[in-house]
């Protein structure tokens, strides 16, 4: 039987494909494209990216969202407050002007984890994990 490895690109749907990389950029500043074709820009994350896509047709999302994973949660709080963009949820959930709903996570606090080399190639070097998401790998026989 084949087994699931991981996840390699999360693709959303917008209004507008150039508003969208605007919005990004305002939380996460410039961002390092992939590439960009037709209607479609990816957004590198080292060995991941985010592809978007212009043609949003759904209403906003409710439950359904994904994780996104960054370097420091709490920075990315105080920068939608800034923005003006409406967080709910128990953590840091948020939609994009589309109904995208994204709950964002803090690498320190949970299990997934980027190699050594990948995390150097994002100038993210000495990222550590915290003493709970240690635990939990080490629980797991990871680390």
């Amino acid at each position: 039987m084949p087994k699931l490895v991981g996840i390699n690109h999360i693709a959303l749907e917008v209004g507008d494909l150039d508003e969208a990389l605007r919005f990004w950029e305002s939380i996460f500043g410039p961002l390092e494209l992939r590439g960009r074709t037709g209607g479609m820009a990816f957004i590198d994350m080292g060995d991941q990216f985010i592809a978007l896509s212009q043609g949003r047709t759904q209403p906003p999302d409710q439950a359904r969202h994904f994780g996104l994973v960054v370097d420091n949660k709490e920075a990315v709080r105080e920068r939608l407050q800034e923005l003006g963009v409406r967080v709910f949820g128990r953590g840091l959930d948020f939609h994009d002007p589309w109904g995208n709903q994204i709950q964002v996570v803090d690498y320190r606090d949970i299990q997934f984890t980027k190699t050594d080399e990948v995390l150097r190639a994002m100038a993210l070097d000495g990222l550590e994990k915290s003493e709970r998401a240690r635990e939990e790998l080490h629980a797991r026989g990871i680390g």
